[in-house]
């Protein structure tokens, strides 16, 4: 079963930049579709952003697009977010997913992502 840990969360001033990442532990990494969501108290879980798994194909949501870029290094079985120009409404617990089935794509719904992280905060600050 995979297993995903988040890291590089943090308080950082608006405009900024922070990277978030993601380590896989199942040797399939590659083979799946991944995706970044954010949540906020009282708030449904959002999709930020997703990527298939040949890394060729990447889906934004609106309000992170042109300034959130995901990534991954299959060899290394880590997940990336870059996030630049922060602003106060980004702040919110990151979550990585990923889709059970393997050679997936990117998909912007919730419930098609069987793997979640514990999620790690980003704080924005004005």
């Amino acid at each position: 079963q995979e297993q995903l840990v988040e890291s590089g969360g943090g308080l950082v001033q608006a405009g900024a930049s922070l990277r978030l990442s993601c380590t896989a532990s199942e040797r399939n990494f590659s083979r799946h579709a991944m995706a970044w969501f954010r949540q906020t108290p009282g708030k449904e879980r959002e999709f930020v952003a997703a990527i298939n798994w040949r890394d060729s194909t990447t889906l934004y949501s609106d309000s992170v697009q042109g300034r959130f870029s995901i990534s991954r290094d299959n060899a290394k079985n880590t997940l990336f977010l870059q996030m630049n120009k922060l602003k106060t409404e980004d702040t919110a617990v990151y979550y990585c997913a990923a889709r059970g089935a393997l050679y997936s794509y990117g998909s912007y719904y919730r419930g098609e992502y069987d793997y979640w992280g514990q999620g790690t905060q980003v704080t924005v600050s004005s």
